[in-house]
């Protein structure tokens, strides 16, 4: 019997729709495993070390932006006269007996010479030891991923200079795999668990909300035994003002920032600082704000921590925590002079670095020398640092930054316009620059002993 024409052609028809079906169904299991992904994309811890070429060095060991009015970059005498640290320095307390230790990711092949160009540069002697550990290894240095090389310029900022505050203290260098998250948090666990040091210093952060929850719980327990430990934590709190990175990347929303955001780790905000490029004489400061590189210093209120203890009496939005606690200078055209040689630009180069970043291991030296001059570690120096500010020594001990803001205006990744409100710094501890810079040869003997009995006064705090 002769088929139809229909009859003819259904076996292919139906051959073709299984084979349409199978595409279909395939395209939906392949989008739906992407979006699957794409919800299980691993967060990434952020570094931004802003950095300049600083260029030749003059006979004298200067640098040309030592040289303006005002000075655009400074060295470590010039920082250590700044804040009062030379005085203390020359009495022998130089963090001998203790070790700082540096939480970064990925590696900078160059940081061991550098450390030892930087010091022969500048008249520093060589750290007593300097340990760089990597529990989980290291993939080999790509000097084609910017990313990579942003972390190597973020290792050579902290080592440098927590090394420039306290000469003599040690230094271990802990190396994540990557930045993600998981995998610094091991390198941090890594560094706790086996009780590598004093200090703790994290120049890197991302919006506290943009953290797992359980990496986050895990982090603050993690804090937790560091400071039963007697360590101290210090984290940077970010270089975008009010706001953060959204968790895409992709543009800002209003954040703080983790891990400064714990109220375990004392978090450091950003300054102008001024003052003279070769002498180092103090001048004065201001709440660190340069629009023209898109930075400003990290500072609100968590939607995650509550207010704690150490902050009552401290103005607050619904009784979380605020941040930062302290300041240290942050600008890039105030920046400190950095030996850099896996830049890709050439070796033994300096720059000038701003930031946050360059404050938190900055803080992590100062911690050291209290810790020597205490004799004993400090633990966590929030409680003490709070009670000095709501005592009638506040201003020997702090330099209280009243002027600036960071209100942040930038651009998405579209190019769009992007501002998000700010905090206003005034008399206090406001959400721009905390307590303010470090004093610090009257601020030590105040942190070993807090002046809990002296006569007490209000923290105002101030914003918009």
């Amino acid at each position: 019997m002769e088929r139809t024409p229909i009859t003819r052609w259904l076996p292919h028809l139906v051959a073709t729709a299984i084979v349409l079906c199978g595409l279909l169904v395939g395209t939906l299991i392949h989008f739906y495993a992407n979006q699957i992904v794409q919800a299980a994309k691993p967060h990434y811890v952020i570094n931004r070390p802003e950095y300049i070429y600083a260029g030749a060095v003059n006979k004298d060991r200067t640098f040309p932006c030592q040289t303006t009015n005002p000075a655009t970059c400074f060295g470590p005498k010039q920082i250590q006269t700044a804040y009062e640290i030379a005085p203390v320095l020359a009495k022998g307390i130089t963090g001998k007996g203790h070790t700082i230790v540096i939480i970064d990711a990925y590696q900078s092949p160059t940081i061991r010479h550098d450390l030892h160009t930087f010091d022969t540069l500048f008249g520093l002697p060589d750290p007593p030891s300097f340990n760089i550990v990597a529990p989980d290894g290291l993939p080999p240095f790509n000097a084609f991923d910017s990313n990579q090389v942003g972390w190597a310029a973020e290792i050579s900022l902290d080592v440098e200079w927590a090394h420039a505050i306290a000469p003599d203290a040690a230094i271990t260098l802990v190396l994540a795999k990557s930045n993600q998250d998981i995998d610094v948090l091991n390198a941090t666990r890594y560094a706790v668990e086996h009780n590598l040091g004093d200090i703790i210093s994290q120049s890197f952060g991302e919006g506290e909300s943009c953290v797992d929850p359980q990496l986050l719980k895990q982090e603050h327990e993690l804090f937790a035994k560091a400071v039963a430990q007697g360590m101290t934590l210090f984290a940077a709190s970010g270089d975008q003002g009010a706001a953060q990175y959204t968790c895409d990347g992709n543009s800002y929303f209003l954040s703080v920032s983790s891990p400064a955001s714990d109220p375990l780790v004392t978090a450091v905000g950003g300054t102008l600082l001024e003052a003279n490029g070769t002498q180092g004489s103090y001048q004065g400061e201001e709440a660190w704000d340069e629009p023209q590189y898109q930075a400003a210093s990290g500072g609100g209120f968590s939607t995650i921590y509550s207010r704690p203890d150490y902050q009552n009496g401290v103005a607050q939005i619904g009784g979380y925590r605020g941040l930062p606690d302290v300041a240290f200078n942050a600008g890039i055209d105030s920046g400190v002079l950095v030996v850099w040689s896996s830049s890709g630009e050439g070796e033994d180069l300096v720059f000038r670095f701003g930031g946050t970043s360059a404050g938190s291991p900055q803080w992590a030296g100062i911690a050291a020398l209290a810790d020597q001059l205490a004799g004993h570690r400090l633990g966590n120096l929030n409680p003490a640092l709070y009670a000095i500010g709501r005592s009638n020594l506040y201003t020997q001990a702090f330099h209280d930054i009243t002027s600036g803001d960071n209100t942040f205006v930038g651009q998405d990744g579209l190019g769009n316009a992007v501002a998000i409100q700010g905090y206003s710094a005034g008399p206090g501890w406001d959400a721009v620059t905390g307590l303010g810079t470090p004093r610090v040869a009257k601020l030590l003997p105040l942190l070993i002993q807090p002046p809990s009995s002296a006569p007490m006064r209000p923290l105002l705090s101030h914003f918009r």
